[in-house]
């Protein structure tokens, strides 16, 4: 009965090495830098540091580019008031025609408005449905662009 138990016991151990075996050969090729877990680590952490150098790239690009875009619109800016204020002094030049033969140099008349006559004036005006017989549209006279007050658009915000 003893050698029985004996040589049950001594399978046993050989299976327990034979597995421990085949666990360490597993583990190995688990952990490979080339073909296992290990390598796919290796490789992520190398797109990783690749990743980060690339982000570090972008912001300071990006950095830049709202520095050079900010010192645009401050240009523009101040492009847009000189243009404004030479807008709204250009309504106190006085255009000089040249005094040619024939030609008076008198200011020019305005032209007189186009009279309605009461046939032609309608009774009522028309609803919002009804269809209008549109006149063609004239040049507009006079100044074609007006300065606002900055503070009246500030309070309707």
């Amino acid at each position: 009965m003893e050698l029985i138990a004996d040589i049950l016991l001594v399978a046993g151990a050989f299976g327990a090495g034979l597995y421990c075996f085949v666990l360490a050969r597993r583990l190995r090729r688990f952990t490979d830098l080339e073909k296992g877990v290990g390598g796919a680590v290796s490789v992520l952490s190398t797109q990783a540091d690749e990743l980060r150098k690339s982000l570090d790239t972008a912001r300071e690009a990006s950095d830049e580019s709202g520095v050079a875009l900010k010192a645009l619109t401050e240009r523009a800016e101040t492009v847009a008031q000189r243009l404004e204020l030479m807008m709204a002094s250009m309504h106190d030049v006085v255009q000089e025609q040249p005094a040619e033969a024939g030609v008076s140099e008198d200011p020019p008349e305005e032209l007189p408005d186009e009279e309605v006559t009461p046939e032609e004036a309608p009774a009522e005006p028309p609803a919002a449905g009804q269809d209008v017989d549109d006149k063609p549209a004239q040049k507009p006279e006079g100044l074609m662009f007006f300065r606002h007050a900055r503070a009246a658009h500030e309070a309707a915000e």
